[in-house]
């Protein structure tokens, strides 16, 4: 089935990681599996499947010192995801596979992906994914019950202003009607209050591919940092996703890049029987 063998009998080592966390069930989980070669999709669906979390992460080191990453939702393959790309970065610093001093470079479908260990957390190098406005839909307005400020789309999801962070924090969607609208998830966001600690508040949806709502998204802000850099006339914004978990990002476009931070913290060491 493509299950690679490790030294240690039929087996591949798995973590669980809490990503854009500072402390242990915070932030997003995401699982990390270490495999000798390029393992079988549909294996890997299964294991995704299994691990229940909104991303598991396989990779695999290739010739020219990078690593073959690739991520799976419970339903489906995806083409970007911040927060497991973050936790495998993590997890090839913690275990010695990459020295402090060395960035983690990972091919992926979307391209060339580089993250380094910073003092203030991992800092990931990423696609930037702005959005171009568009009409919200009727199914859109009446999935969140509200009527957004604005309205854009990328190659991945639909993205909302809300009028506040009340109303981000409190909207309750029709997840069912999200989820045929032909898009991979929808992101919703605000301004933050006066007085938080962060600038941009925001929460994830993603039931078309399995997740409900996604605890903190590192790409849904490839999409964020550039529209909220330009509306709040900065360089760099300090972001809160808010979900139950919860988790912070910040933000800082370069061009047609998205520089992301965060921390991470393993709290699951083992190895998938196979």
């Amino acid at each position: 089935m493509g299950v690679q063998r490790t030294g240690n009998g039929n087996s591949v080592p798995i973590w669980i990681v809490d990503a854009f966390a500072e402390e242990p069930f915070t932030g997003n989980p995401a699982a990390v599996c270490i495999m000798d070669g390029t393992g079988d999709r549909e294996w890997m669906q299964k294991v995704a499947t299994e691990m229940n979390v909104s991303e598991t992460a396989f990779l695999y080191a290739s010739a020219d010192t990078a690593y073959e990453l690739r991520w799976f939702t419970p339903k489906a393959e995806v083409d970007l995801c911040g927060h497991a790309t973050l936790a495998a970065a993590h997890i090839l610093w913690e275990t010695g596979r990459l020295s402090p001093n060395s960035k983690a470079r990972f091919d992926t479908r979307s391209g060339r992906l580089t993250a380094s260990l910073e003092q203030a957390g991992i800092r990931m190098d990423f696609p930037a994914e702005p959005v171009s406005p568009i009409t919200p839909s009727q199914e859109l307005i009446e999935a969140l019950g509200f009527i957004p400020r604005y309205t854009g789309q990328n190659r991945m999801d639909i993205l909302v202003e809300a009028d506040s962070e009340e109303t981000v924090r409190l909207i309750k969607p029709d997840l069912e009607l999200l989820a045929t609208l032909g898009c991979r998830g929808v992101i919703v966001t605000s301004r933050a209050k006066s007085n938080a600690a962060y600038q941009v508040v925001s929460r994830a949806f993603y039931p078309s591919i399995g997740i409900d709502e996604d605890p903190v998204t590192g790409s849904a802000h490839c999409a964020l940092g550039p529209y909220w850099t330009k509306r709040l006339h900065t360089d760099e914004i300090y972001a809160y996703q808010a979900s139950q978990r919860g988790g912070y990002v910040k933000v800082k476009p370069q061009a047609d890049r998205v520089l992301l931070t965060g921390q991470a913290v393993t709290v699951l060491a083992g190895r998938l029987l196979v």
